[in-house]
């Protein structure tokens, strides 16, 4: 393993360092706890603040998506791991304005323990916390079982939009229902085309041997939905596409927000190719592209691969989603 790493053992707290030196104008370390990065303005005055968290090696998920009108404090966990019921607890108490907090992270199941225990431990600090889970991966589990699915790439989607609507005075109630109507329509899929290497173990965690594809890989390395040779741009771009079309059910003249993000390793060039056969599989189902991102969003270490996730989106949704913001991240003007 060839990396830029100097402890494999201490990776997380390494960037974390790194990253709160390189984003200072807008980003600050809790005082609470090494594993909370937080707004540097936070708690904001009279607005619902928004936390999220989960494990590393997803870069620029989750710390990247903190700054203005967008999250105010993230909990970071190691690779691949769930922050602890501390790290979430203490995001929560940097930045509880008195309004509320809503915690919006991807459906796992270490995640989902820990908020649930930093919920209540709140409770204790008189801290109400109300959460929201991203259930984007189509490949994760049957449609009939939508709540069980995991959350990828969806998330910056929901931190967006909820934040903004945050920032708008929302109540935490209001936030809450918007985070589940951009869960309740947006979709996901992974290809991988090679695994990743988790610095600490200094190999892969998973196989896909040369030539060949896994359709609707997980972020983490989990199993997809088939394994095929690999195919020319085009195709696998057409069965991404009508995958998540399909599973979303969009009717004639919707509109969509696309995200399209590359797993760790795979070059911007490789997403635009993917893309262009992505809006022209769209345009055939009778829909329309509202905006599009294309990039590095939910990474995956260095696998090689892609990630395309779409929203459906209403006039309040893509008023929401236009709003200004900035961070490490994203930036709206």
């Amino acid at each position: 393993m060839q990396r830029f790493v100097n402890n494999p053992d201490f990776v997380v707290d390494d960037m974390i360092k790194g990253f709160v030196k390189a984003h200072s104008d807008i980003i600050v370390h809790s005082n609470k706890n090494k594993r909370v990065v937080k707004y540097k303005n936070a708690p904001v005055k009279d607005k619902v603040s928004i936390v999220t968290g989960g494990g590393s090696g997803h870069e620029p998920a989750f710390l990247g998506y903190v700054g203005e009108n967008m999250l105010d404090a993230v909990a970071v966990g190691e690779v691949f791991s769930s922050p602890p019921a501390k790290a979430f607890l203490d995001a929560f108490l940097e930045v509880d304005s008195g309004k509320g907090v809503a915690c919006l992270f991807g459906n796992y199941a270490g995640d989902t323990m820990n908020v649930k225990m930093a919920v209540n431990m709140a409770e204790d600090e008189d801290v109400l916390v109300k959460y929201v889970v991203a259930t984007d991966d189509v490949a994760s589990a049957p449609k009939e079982e939508k709540h069980k699915r995991h959350g990828i790439a969806g998330g910056p989607l929901m931190w967006k939009i909820c934040s903004a609507k945050a920032s708008k005075g929302a109540s935490l109630d209001e936030v809450i229902e918007t985070a589940k109507q951009v869960v309740d329509n947006t979709r996901s899929i992974c290809v991988g085309l090679s695994p990743c290497v988790i610095p600490a173990v200094g190999k892969p965690n998973f196989t896909i041997e040369d030539g060949t594809m896994e359709f609707g890989v997980g972020h983490h390395g989990e199993t997809g939905i088939k394994v095929e040779e690999l195919k020319p741009a085009c195709e696998i771009a057409k069965e991404m596409a009508k995958t998540v079309l399909d599973d979303l059910e969009c009717n004639k003249d919707d509109e969509l927000i696309v995200i399209l993000s590359n797993l760790g390793s795979t070059p911007i060039m490789e997403l635009y190719i993917l893309y262009d056969e992505i809006e022209k599989i769209i345009s055939s189902y009778g829909v329309k592209v509202y905006k599009a991102l294309i990039g590095s969003y939910v990474t995956s270490l260095d696998m090689n691969g892609a990630c395309l996730s779409i929203l459906r989106v209403d006039d309040k949704l893509k008023e929401l989603f236009d709003m200004p913001c900035y961070c490490p991240a994203l930036t709206i003007n």
